[in-house]
């Protein structure tokens, strides 16, 4: 299941790679699939966090993980990794800023294997996977994957490098998964509970730091009634697959 996420950010790279998509459009992508990601944190994870491990655990959780991935994020932004999931002219290339496409490679795993984690974890009670988090998992990774790629092309990556970074990190969102529902079930439902909105924390901090200035910057005002769309049909998936 973790796969079948992390392979949409190759479906997007690929269209975001080879196709002249319109910025408009991505942005409009993007903001919809942010407001997908908000809508399966708020009704899948949190609530199954809450229902796990009550809200000291949940909240502990939530905050580590806004904590960690901000810090990371800084970290890597720093490196030349700030503008990751812009599609326009903002990433730097390896020429203006060396080890910039390592740091392009990190930030991409630092926000694609927290959901993939919560995957897994999420099958721990044997109830089977949640099939709206799936889909807002695949749904969100598309734009995601089109937009980054379309800005590695402008910053004058190769084929091999783009494909390459994200072929690895949807192998490392299916290893994620895994790694969630191995290890984690050895733990009381207190840890799993705190993984789960770590993994929460970590999404929301993403989407504020990386998805929703690429959204605004593209779509303007446009991009708000745009995430609550993708919100509602989440929250819509999420009823209706309960």
């Amino acid at each position: 299941w973790g796969l079948l996420g992390g392979s949409a950010l190759v479906i997007g790279a690929a269209a975001g790679y080879a196709a002249r998509i319109p910025a408009r459009l991505v942005a409009l992508i993007m903001a919809f699939g942010a407001g997908v990601l908000v809508s399966a944190l708020s009704f899948e994870l949190m609530a199954e966090a809450h229902a796990r491990g009550g809200l000291g655990a949940t909240a502990t959780g939530f905050a580590l993980g806004a904590l960690g991935f901000t810090a990371a994020n800084a970290w890597i932004s720093r490196r030349g990794a700030r503008h990751r999931k812009r599609s326009g002219g903002l990433q730097s290339s390896e020429a203006q800023a060396a080890g910039s496409g390592l740091a392009l490679a990190i930030g991409a795993l630092i926000d694609g294997v927290p959901e993939s984690i919560a995957l897994g974890v999420g099958l721990l009670e044997g109830k089977g996977v949640g099939v709206a988090t799936v889909i807002a998992v695949f749904l969100s990774n598309l734009p995601e994957g089109l937009s980054s790629a379309a800005g590695m092309r402008r910053a004058g990556r190769s084929p091999g490098y783009v494909f390459g970074v994200w072929g690895s990190i949807a192998l490392a969102s299916g290893a994620a998964a895994f790694f969630g529902c191995a290890v984690f079930r050895r733990f009381p439902p207190e840890v799993s509970a705190a993984t789960l909105a770590v993994a929460a924390g970590a999404i929301l901090a993403m989407i504020a730091d990386t998805m929703l200035p690429e959204a605004y910057e593209g779509a303007h005002e446009s991009s708000g009634l745009v995430t609550a769309a993708g919100f509602l049909v989440a929250f819509a998936l999420s009823r209706l697959a309960g």
